[in-house]
């Protein structure tokens, strides 16, 4: 039984990847990508524009295995590609993925990616229209989020998710899987770990609620909602208010060189009175006039107008492409795909970024260790150098 139920998963895995179409797939791995990639050079100046270096960079899992990453400060990056035929996801999976690398420990700058229609290349910019922009964008420590924004033509708008989704800060490759499925749901994987998912309708505001408060109907001006009421038999003790707030601290003795004639007539410092209860007030009890919270009654909205194409994110997307800005350069990017299958992005990964992050992490991980010995070393001995006051 576990044999059939296994070859029946492996078929069905093997059935899934040989239906499986490729819109887009980049390694980098060989010298003609430029090639394959266009920069944007009438979107900004030569000047404002920063460099796309190919490098494996610092650490990596192989010397051979290269990507592209920003190389210039504060500099706009932009470059983009065309898809190998143009991707509408109706009726199929939307599968986006790439491999992020921030070597620099990213202070401010975004390495997202978009899909787009058919545009002008070579004026790729800011401004351009696209349908999803997916990743990771980090400026300072309070905002640190994992982009996921889609254009809704009904609205003209470039709709961000609800709730920020997280993003990996530290200076090793990760990777960022995008899925949209047929049945209007989506999910977001982190090295292929899920760290969200649900329903477009949910966690966009796409389309408008299904349901409205009545506007015919009003709270009744006699509804109480009050829980707690004073006791209105609760009577103040005796006394109560004689109590000062503040009395003369007791412990407190007049210091041996007080003069009086100078310093006038000694006085205690006052504390706090621990008897102290402040104001008085009654007591709370149940309101007995009390009928619980009211709610407002919901109608059908009028203005709701369901979406059965609202898993359609990409509509004839013929471009993807990167446009960023960063104040500290050194993100590489690597490992690029565009299908209509995840089990098509979880081969990939196998066969890239799971192949060589363990010894990218070694190999980074030696780095600093390296460089800790080195700061060390550099230290002269009993720690760090002693100041000394100018003759």
């Amino acid at each position: 039984m576990i044999y059939n139920t296994f070859v029946a998963t492996t078929a069905l895995t093997l059935a899934t990847l040989t239906s499986a179409k490729i819109y887009f797939k980049e390694d980098f791995n060989d010298a003609g990508w430029k090639s394959r990639w266009t920069v944007p050079t009438q979107w900004k100046s030569q000047s404002e524009l920063g460099e796309w270096k190919w490098t494996a960079g610092e650490w990596y899992g192989n010397a051979e295995d290269k990507g592209i990453q920003t190389s210039e400060d504060a500099r706009f990056y932009g470059i983009s590609s065309k898809l190998s035929e143009p991707f509408t996801n109706q009726d199929k999976d939307l599968v986006l993925q790439f491999s992020v690398k921030h070597e620099q420990k990213l202070d401010c700058g975004g390495a997202y990616i978009k899909l787009l229609g058919d545009i002008d290349q070579s004026k790729f910019g800011g401004d351009t229209p696209y349908q999803v922009m997916f990743g990771p964008d980090v400026c300072g420590s309070s905002n640190r989020k994992t982009h996921v924004i889609f254009n809704y033509p009904p609205k003209d708008d470039n709709l961000l998710i609800k709730e920020q989704v997280k993003c990996e800060t530290d200076q090793k490759s990760h990777l960022y899987t995008l899925v949209v499925r047929p049945d209007h749901s989506f999910e977001v994987y982190i090295d292929l770990k899920s760290v969200r998912q649900g329903t477009l309708e949910d966690n966009w505001d796409f389309l408008e609620p299904k349901e409205i408060k009545d506007p015919s109907v009003s709270k009744p001006a006699d509804w109480v909602d009050t829980k707690k009421i004073p006791d209105p038999n609760d009577v103040k003790p005796e006394g109560w208010d004689d109590i000062p707030a503040e009395i003369p601290d007791p412990d407190a003795e007049k210091p041996e060189d007080w003069d009086e004639e100078e310093d006038g007539a000694w006085e205690p410092p006052s504390i706090d009175n621990p008897a102290y209860k402040g104001p008085w007030k009654p007591k709370l009890i149940d309101n007995p006039e009390y009928k619980g919270e009211w709610k407002h009654p919901l109608i059908p909205n009028p203005q709701y107008v369901e979406d059965k194409n609202l898993h359609v994110r990409c509509k004839d997307c013929t471009t993807i492409g990167f446009e960023l800005w960063q104040v500290t350069a050194g993100t590489l990017f690597d490992d690029i795909l565009l299908t209509d299958s995840f089990e098509e992005a979880k081969a990939y990964a196998d066969a890239t970024y799971f192949k060589k992050i363990g010894k990218e992490t070694e190999m980074f991980e030696e780095i600093e260790e390296a460089k800790k010995a080195a700061e060390a070393a550099s230290q002269p001995e009993g720690g760090e150098a002693e100041e000394h006051d100018e003759l």
